[in-house]
């Protein structure tokens, strides 16, 4: 892959990120992650592997989007390695229609990807909230 290619793979992994998220969409979120993925939630809850990240998105996913949602966009991606990248992401939390939500805390999350037999997928996540002040 050349190095726009890898910038254009791992921009859709966070865009099929936010596709999951905003159709509630479990199985396709958690096959985003490898199956030894660490993932820490925006309340600091740490998943060990794809099963237990996959049993909590089971779990919350379905029916979290019913009056708001969220929007991922890429910050920031910087190369560890050629095959290893840090991914900084903002997230906004908006309404069913696109429009942003003053009250609600913007995400910041930061996510480990690599590229696995040619396709980049999520190593670790922290998902942080960002707080106003």
């Amino acid at each position: 892959m050349t190095h726009r290619e890898d910038l254009d793979a791992i921009t859709r992994v966070v865009a099929t990120v936010e596709h999951a998220q905003q159709n509630e969409l479990p199985d396709e979120f958690v096959g985003l992650f490898r199956d030894d993925a660490i993932w820490t939630t925006g309340h600091g809850r740490r998943l060990f592997g794809r099963d237990e990240i996959a049993d909590l998105t089971r779990r919350f996913l379905p029916g979290s989007m019913t009056e708001t949602t969220q929007t991922y966009t890429v910050e920031h991606i910087l190369f560890i390695r050629p095959d290893v990248a840090a991914v900084k992401v903002r997230q906004q939390y908006v309404t069913l229609h696109g429009e942003p939500l003053e009250n609600e805390p913007l995400g910041s999350p930061l996510y480990v990807m690599s590229r696995e037999n040619g396709e980049w997928c999520i190593v670790a996540g922290q998902n942080t909230l960002v707080v106003k002040g």
